[in-house]
């Protein structure tokens, strides 16, 4: 239990993973910066589910892909409540298809929006953790596509993938000052994302044969961003019931 009230900037906290998370490490103890970018409804939700709950919760909305609007939003709230102990870099989204059939948007907005968007919000909050001279967290979320590569997510492979070598090379610039930089890349997790999927054709490749639970990716978080996990950084680790 963090009993500081610090807080965790959670992107894309409006739903599935995202939400899961931000409710996790609310019952923590740690005050959650909510970010959503059109999802308003489901953003209150969240808040209202971690209010219900006892916990502290603000809602921040921006397009991550939207540099200025990104910074703005996070420096106003830096100014206003103080540096993040950490954040959780959830925001993603996906346009699947065979590679010959992508169009130029479907490459530009996925790695847009998953890698650019990493860069975007990390880049204004990074110093002013470093400021609090502190140790900190940040938790950046892949996926197992970008670890095996998927058929049919060219592009979000590519993005997840990006995320991942990203996420190691700012681990060692940070390590030196307690801020801790790790990777989780869940498997088949039960979301909005996956609805569409034929789901019991796929588990013959998962050897716990079920599909994960976002909760179940929360709870990794939740120890990343934990005063016990403060000797590990650099790592990638997967919730995915085995599948690579």
């Amino acid at each position: 239990m963090n009993n500081e009230k610090s807080a965790i900037l959670v992107t894309g906290a409006s739903s599935g993973i995202g939400r899961a998370i931000a409710i996790r490490l609310a019952a923590d103890g740690y005050e959650i910066a909510a970010h959503y970018g059109r999802n308003e409804a489901g953003a209150a939700a969240t808040r209202d589910a971690i209010v219900e709950q006892g916990g502290g919760c603000r809602l921040l909305s921006f397009d991550v892909t939207d540099a200025d609007k990104t910074r703005a939003v996070l420096e106003q709230d830096i100014a206003d409540h103080g540096a993040y102990y950490g954040a959780v870099c959830n925001a993603g989204i996906t346009k699947d298809g065979p590679f010959p059939m992508l169009t130029d948007d479907d490459w530009n907005r996925v790695i847009d929006v998953n890698l650019n968007g990493l860069y975007n919000v990390l880049h204004p909050i990074v110093m002013p953790m470093l400021r609090r001279r502190k140790p900190g967290r940040i938790v950046t979320i892949s996926s197992a596509s970008g670890l095996m590569g998927n058929r049919g997510q060219v592009n979000y492979s590519a993005s997840k993938a990006g995320i991942i070598g990203a996420t190691k090379a700012l681990a060692i610039e940070l390590a030196k000052r307690q801020v801790t930089v790790n990777c989780v890349a869940p498997g088949l997790i039960e979301s909005d994302m996956t609805e569409e999927l034929p789901l019991e054709q796929m588990l013959d490749a998962i050897p716990l044969r079920r599909i994960g639970q976002a909760e179940e990716v929360a709870a990794l978080v939740s120890f990343l961003c934990s005063p016990d996990a403060g000797y590990i950084t650099r790592q990638v680790i997967s919730v995915n019931g085995g599948l690579c």
